[in-house]
């Protein structure tokens, strides 16, 4: 586990969003993962994407990893809402405090227009999807007893399409701002300052985009199988 650290420091990302410390001592992938329950299968499939890798097809995960993902994805949420957030607005504010360049204000004003909208998706994600999906795994775990497959999601005019239809491309409007920064707004000075910003803005788009193709190679398919078992049998 630690040459996998040492050579991509990102995956401590991954460690952090699975609840996973990262004294990981001389453990290996599936030492690690036994102490903290977490599936190898689901592990190396997440961290294939970290070090830029679809996972393969005997890499993908099972319905029974759904609450493991979601738990993995409700953990990113907090990350970008309370961590990297804070981060890039701090440096946008600093930024415009020390040029006094109004242009640095556009920046901001579109940075917090573009987080609000994230913000609205992964409430959405939150409150809508997720426990949708946890229902889901809930009731394909107990066969669809106890109610059948409408006492597990009752109430809930949802499905993993509509989730699908309704998932959003987040990440593309970073690029637009990293442009804007790099391209079309000539600021002189602050070389440190603007490069903190940048990379802070790759950060957030890396975990971004992972985090998308978690939900769409892994969660949606997973939820998809478990929609077309009841079906078939009900």
């Amino acid at each position: 586990m630690w040459d996998l650290i040492s050579e991509n420091s990102r995956i401590l990302l991954l460690l952090e969003h699975f609840d996973m410390d990262f004294r990981v001592g001389e453990r290996s992938v599936g030492q690690l993962c036994m102490d903290y329950g977490i599936p190898v299968t689901l592990f190396v499939s997440v961290a294939n994407l970290y070090n830029g890798f679809q996972p393969g097809r005997g890499e993908m995960p099972d319905v029974v990893d759904i609450p493991r993902i979601i738990g993995f994805l409700t953990n990113s949420h907090r990350y970008y809402k309370l961590d990297k957030y804070p981060e890039i607005m701090g440096y946008i504010s600093l930024l415009l405090e020390r040029t006094g360049d109004e242009r640095v204000k556009l920046v901001e004003d579109f940075f917090r227009s573009y987080f609000d909208e994230v913000v609205e998706h992964l409430d959405y994600e939150d409150k809508v999807a997720f426990p949708y999906f946890l229902s889901l795994a809930g009731g394909a775990a107990a066969g669809f007893i106890a109610g059948g497959y409408e006492g597990f999601v009752k109430g809930r005019d949802f499905s993993a399409r509509e989730y699908n239809l309704h998932h959003t491309d987040i990440e593309t409007k970073l690029s637009d701002l990293k442009s804007l920064l790099i391209k079309h707004i000539p600021l002189q000075g602050e070389l440190p300052l603007r490069r903190k910003l940048l990379f802070a803005l790759q950060e957030l788009e890396y975990d971004l985009l992972i985090h998308a193709s978690i939900e769409e190679t892994m969660l949606l398919p997973l939820a998809g199988k478990i929609e077309k078992e009841w079906k078939s049998v009900k």
